[in-house]
């Protein structure tokens, strides 16, 4: 296991470190597909092996932005990256979303997972060759039959309950439904106290809500069992503990890096997140 106080960090132009998750293209955001593409052509004509392509799955009460300095790093180092946008309704219809976006790029994937987009990676690699490697980012990893809410209260720490704002409202078919976001008042210290005061406000007028049911509905597969995984462990996680996140990690086998950040480390240490990344793509892809 890796400790680590801070990531090491990179020399990025101008126009990287301002990069944005990728243009939206119906289910998913696009970074460097079209370059990833070229690459695979290209390494095809030399017989060297392409880089494989990032797969990045934002969680809860966040969107594709938040990979946005992790994005930046791994384009620089010359990694195809793909910024899935998670429809935050169910780990099995979000893993089936996804799942379309892992049918669309071809060749071998690692696929990167925060928060409950641990949940979505999990049960979306299960039985898919080409994601060589998982990689979870302060995330859940659930075993079948266990929930994001299970989880999150095993061992003491979370106050994310206290922070949230749920909101019901009716369906179409006339049932109801409850969203869960996080108070703005309290986002920054909830969720991303170790990032600036006003990027941490814009992440909280942007965040995108997370369905309740969502967080009740059990697992029924556990990709991690079968492949190798990489788990970034949040010490200073207000909402999934941090002794919560060593449990699961411990179970998967993972390879673990520890890193004294909030649950938003993505987005406060994006150097240390695409560190760990590339370490698990030239650790599974040669």
């Amino acid at each position: 296991m890796v400790s680590i106080n801070g990531g090491r960090k990179r020399l990025v132009t101008g126009v990287f470190s301002t990069v944005a998750a990728g243009a939206a293209f119906g289910a998913f955001a696009l970074s460097g597909t079209a370059d990833g593409a070229t690459r695979t052509a290209e390494a095809a004509d030399t017989g060297k092996h392409p880089k494989p392509t990032i797969v990045l799955e934002h969680g809860a009460f966040a969107d594709g932005s938040s990979w946005n300095g992790v994005l930046a790093d791994l384009r620089v180092d010359g990694y195809p990256v793909v910024a899935a946008a998670n429809p935050l309704r169910g780990p099995a219809s979000d893993a089936a979303a996804l799942r379309t976006v892992l049918d669309h790029v071809k060749g071998p994937k690692i696929l990167v997972g925060h928060s409950y987009g641990g949940n979505v990676i999990s049960e979306a690699a299960t039985n898919d060759p080409e994601v060589k490697a998982l990689v979870y980012v302060a995330a859940f990893l659930p075993a079948p039959g266990e929930t994001a809410l299970e989880l999150t209260t095993k061992y003491p720490g979370s106050t994310l309950p206290d922070a949230l704002d749920p909101v019901t409202y009716q369906q179409a078919d006339g049932s109801t439904a409850t969203d869960l976001y996080i108070r703005q008042d309290k986002f920054r210290h909830q969720f991303a106290a170790d990032v600036p005061a006003r990027q941490a406000a814009l992440m909280a007028a942007e965040q995108r809500p997370i369905a309740q049911a969502a967080l009740e509905e059990k697992a029924t597969s556990a990709a991690w069992k079968t492949k190798p995984s990489w788990d970034i462990v949040t010490t200073q996680d207000l909402n999934i503990p941090a002794a919560v996140q060593r449990f699961m990690a411990k179970r998967a086998h993972a390879h673990i890096t520890e890193v004294a950040a909030s649950h938003s480390v993505a987005v406060s240490h994006p150097d240390l997140v695409a560190d760990v990344i590339e370490k698990a793509a030239r650790a599974t892809v040669r």
